[in-house]
């Protein structure tokens, strides 16, 4: 069995993220390795993981449950599947709690959770999941932050944006500078002549 064991901080408010957990396809974007599925009619849906064990990588499909209680900011996650080969079956689960962080606009995410494995490959992934939970957790809380961020990234006003330097772009300018040159004598000489 590995147990899974983890409080994640997250600099965003915990309303946004919520909204970002409670969204699967938020959540597999933030899992390197991970795909979406198939949705069906009982709510559950397919998902797909490629996970690295060392030189091994076994990918592993799976149907999932997720509940939420969204007055709670809380949810559950169950899954049951095996591997490409079905030398491994897996089956799992998994809660998640979002709650305030140290500041106003801080948040903290905790996660518990076990999978339990049988087959061929059980004693391998066992032995070495502890490096690849660590390692998963680490890249998911990365991804976690850049995705709670971005709506207020996306809410601030827009810096100037540098001249194009395209092709294009370029002849357009060297356009508008020879009619103003072509112009400027012009008027310039009608102006000095008008004047003496």
């Amino acid at each position: 069995m590995i147990s899974i064991t983890e409080t994640i901080a997250v600099p965003s408010p915990p309303k946004r993220v919520w909204e970002v957990l409670s969204s699967p396809s938020d959540v597999v974007s933030c899992i390197g390795g991970a795909e979406l599925g198939a949705a069906h009619d009982d709510g559950s849906f397919d998902g797909t993981l490629v996970v690295k064990f060392g030189a091994l990588r076994v990918r592993f499909a799976a149907r999932v449950t997720l509940e939420l209680t969204e007055s709670e900011l809380e949810g559950r996650l169950s899954a049951r599947g095996r591997d490409g080969q079905g030398a491994t079956r897996f089956s799992g689960n998994a809660t998640f709690r979002v709650a305030e962080g140290e500041g106003p606009s801080d948040s903290r995410v905790t996660v518990d959770g076990e999978i339990q494995l049988t087959g061929k490959l059980a004693s391998l992934i066992e032995s070495g999941a502890g490096v690849v939970v660590s390692r998963m957790t680490k890249e998911f809380s990365a991804e976690l932050v850049q995705r709670c961020a971005e709506p207020a990234e996306l809410d601030t006003p827009p810096t100037a944006a540098p001249p194009p330097t395209g092709l294009l772009s370029r002849l357009r300018a060297w356009w508008a500078r020879l009619r103003n040159v072509r112009q400027e004598p012009v008027g310039g000489a009608a102006e000095e002549g008008g004047r003496s």
